[in-house]
């Protein structure tokens, strides 16, 4: 795709709401993070089309918060444009890690990092039954627990 701009919010830039809710079920749980991240917009020329939250969780591990894609442009490879340029900020920014959490639930979301060089690291017991005041459901399925998926940045 052509005429795609990265746009790294700054301070006090109101926050992409309407995207990130695409990839989180509420504002307050946006809330909890968003503050402590590094957002990036991409622009396809006319609106806003995705939008990236990076949290540093140490000095060698970077973590996608929230990643999302407007509806009308999924599929086409605008995801994994995001990921390759999240890799690109943390080497960049000497992180040897780049993590990234999902539901257990979240079959398609597991499957598509994976296929951009994810792998699975661990299980966060009970995050989402936890972390939301009300049950959420994907694929049928309720939301229970996170699964970590990491990508070494040094191969």
């Amino acid at each position: 795709m052509k005429n795609l701009v990265f746009n790294k919010l700054e301070p006090g830039t109101n926050i992409p709401y309407e995207l990130l809710l695409l990839a989180d079920e509420t504002i307050e749980a946006i809330n909890q993070y968003i503050f402590d991240c590094i957002v990036y917009v991409l622009n396809g020329g006319f609106q806003n089309i995705a939008v990236m939250a990076l949290h540093p969780n140490s000095s060698t591990e970077l973590e996608i918060k929230n990643i999302a894609v407007i509806e009308s442009y999924r599929s086409q490879g605008i995801g994994s444009i995001l990921i390759n340029k999240a890799k690109e900020i943390a080497k960049e920014n000497s992180y040897a890690i780049l993590t990234v959490g999902t539901s257990d639930t979240g079959f398609q979301q597991i499957k598509f990092y994976e296929k951009n060089g994810f792998i699975k690291k661990g299980i966060r017991k009970d995050f989402f039954t936890d972390h939301y005041p009300f049950p959420i459901y994907e694929n049928g399925l309720q939301m229970r627990d996170m699964v970590v998926l990491a990508h070494d940045l040094s191969e």
